[in-house]
């Protein structure tokens, strides 16, 4: 399998985001701390490992999810070199070099498929179509355990392929034209991250993997300095953070 790590305590975007002050947010929920991804005949299976056990305070089963509540993760993949989309779906407040575009993403959510769906048909339809929903997403200990097909990532993964895994909060009540993705706010609240701007330009992520994802105390920093290379004026304009794919053995 192909196996990622990043280091602990780095889910604080880039180096200033604290976390929202319901309890039910505690601490380490948004932490990266392992990825791994495996073909296994016709399927993917995709584990993502964080920092604290993963809950359904707010009983996703009840309304059609996946068993979990808090976390929305984002895999995004490389799968061609000369092609793909730059900018994350909206909400996430991010892009990527143009030699490392993204072509699919993987989303790991409490949400249903038929909620997600409807979120990227309304709000991202032009992204829809490279949006793949697991057949199978469930949460058990500190892991979020997933199936895809690998015919909707193109394959199974092969050399050469850039990956990129953005650890987010779902929020079923989204602001405007975000999908499904929390705030980070200046100031926190119950429900929002704090440390950032309440201009909606800074980085909506709250831990990523940056290469060679061995789980170094330097990827911390360089996390930092990644979602760190922001522009947000008082107008809400400016340049947002670029973020790179991790190549395995690049």
């Amino acid at each position: 399998p192909l196996v990622f790590e990043d280091p602990a305590g780095d889910d604080d975007g880039p180096g200033r985001y604290v976390y929202p002050t319901d309890p039910v947010y505690e601490r380490g929920s948004f932490d990266l701390r392992r990825v791994e991804i495996e073909a296994q005949g016709d399927d993917v299976a995709i584990e993502v490992r964080l920092g604290a056990k993963i809950r359904d305070p707010w009983r996703s089963k009840e309304w059609d999810g996946n068993g979990f509540s808090l976390q929305m993760v984002f895999i995004f993949v490389d799968t061609t070199p000369a092609a793909g989309r730059t900018t994350a779906p909206p909400g996430l407040n991010l892009e990527f070099p143009k030699d490392a575009a993204w072509d699919k993403v993987v989303i790991l959510s409490p949400q249903s498929a038929k909620r997600i769906r409807s979120e990227f048909a309304s709000k991202a339809k032009g992204m829809a179509p490279d949006v793949v929903i697991p057949v199978r997403t469930r949460a058990r200990g500190k892991a979020i355990k997933a199936v895809v097909r690998a015919k909707d990532l193109g394959g199974a993964p092969r050399p050469g392929w850039g990956w990129q895994v953005v650890v987010q909060s779902n929020e079923g009540y989204p602001s405007g034209q975000d999908v499904l993705t929390r705030k980070v706010n200046e100031y926190e609240g119950p429900h929002r991250f704090g440390g950032g701007s309440d201009w909606d330009c800074d980085p909506h992520a709250i831990d990523l993997l940056v290469a060679p994802a061995k789980g170094t105390a330097a990827e911390k920093a360089k996390q930092h300095e990644v979602l760190g290379a922001h522009v947000c004026d008082a107008e809400g304009r400016g340049r947002r953070a670029i973020v790179p794919m991790v190549v395995p053995g690049k």
